[in-house]
């Protein structure tokens, strides 16, 4: 309903309650940023990426940014010339941009970049993590819920997508009992803070796509428990690749490069009877069944392992490993 404007008095109680309205956004705005500072946001879409925001002028749209190794930042957006200054609301790195009033709809992920520079006078560009939607549907997360999800793997763990043009990986991982979960790697100085991940609610997942990032890069998971406890940082269980020991991390990586083999034992595999052939599986951990001892006692590779395994296993008489 159109505000009452009949006189004086009505016209202060009009404003001294949107100063009260103001004045309760205000304060609830700080109480999630002193979340997220503090690791017990789990919504950093909320505050974060493009927001609408109410002013004395009208409705406008703000863009809010996280980033505590940058000393000032800039917005170049498209069709809008020059930079926008960033306001530092935070000394921890919080970043704000107005976009002009003309700006009415809610900018797209691709339609502006953030140009950060450090005390040193360093400076680096990047889209914004949090102007990006998420990718899994609800149908992927009821399946996942009733444990009918016969693909997880290609829903969980590390995947390069485009979005809205923009090429980059998306990460998902079930961490149901998780204030936090963010990802951690090289590319943000393995810092908890930088890239707090999207709780998609009672799922149990967190997920949050991170544009610009490419194959190979390293990685893990920082979980804050259920009692604000810090863990310690978590391998993916849904990696595709990992750092080879004593290196834990995981690594991005696709599968959409590989080429089989194996076309002329898939064409065999058809014509065996499966159900009325013998079974019987060598079971094995393949670092302890056999070292190199010249070469630093090191494990075989799984070349080496093919080579010398097989033949060992087949004459005794096993059909599978």
């Amino acid at each position: 309903m159109p505000e009452q404007r009949g006189g004086t008095s009505s016209g202060s109680q009009g404003t001294g309650t949107t100063t009260a309205a103001s004045s309760a956004a205000h304060t609830h705005l700080e109480g999630q940023i002193d979340a997220l500072l503090s690791g017990r946001n789990s919504d950093p879409f909320a505050i974060l990426g493009p927001q609408p925001v109410e002013t004395a002028t009208g409705r406008r749209w703000v863009i809010r940014f996280y980033n505590p190794n940058a000393a000032s930042a800039k917005v170049t957006v498209v069709g809008v010339p020059g930079a926008i200054e960033a306001k530092k609301l935070r000394a921890e790195g919080l970043f704000e941009a107005a976009l002009p009033e003309t700006y009415k709809d809610r900018p797209d992920p691709a339609n502006y970049r953030i140009r950060f520079a450090s005390d040193n006078g360093h400076t680096w560009e990047t889209y914004d993590t949090y102007a990006f939607p998420y990718l899994l549907s609800e149908f992927d997360l009821y399946l996942m819920g009733e444990g009918r999800h016969y693909d997880t793997y290609t829903k969980l763990g590390a995947h390069q997508e485009v979005v809205a043009g923009v090429r980059g990986v998306n990460f998902a991982v079930w961490a149901p009992s998780a204030r936090r979960v963010s990802v951690v790697g090289d590319f943000n100085h393995w810092d908890g803070r930088a890239n707090p991940m999207r709780s998609r609610g009672s799922s149990g997942v967190w997920e949050l796509f991170l544009p610009e990032l490419n194959e190979g890069a390293v990685y893990k998971f920082e979980i804050i428990g259920p009692r604000g406890e810090m863990l310690p940082l978590k391998a993916d269980p849904y990696a595709f690749r990992t750092e080879l020991r004593p290196q834990t991390g995981s690594v991005v990586a696709s599968l959409d490069n590989h080429k089989w083999n194996d076309g002329q034992w898939i064409a065999e595999r058809q014509k065996k009877n499966w159900f009325e052939s013998p079974l019987t599986i060598y079971e094995v951990h393949l670092g302890a069944w056999r070292r190199v001892p010249e070469d630093g006692n090191r494990w075989l590779t799984y070349r080496e392992l093919a080579d010398q395994m097989i033949p060992y296993v087949k004459d005794l008489g096993f059909t599978h490993i």
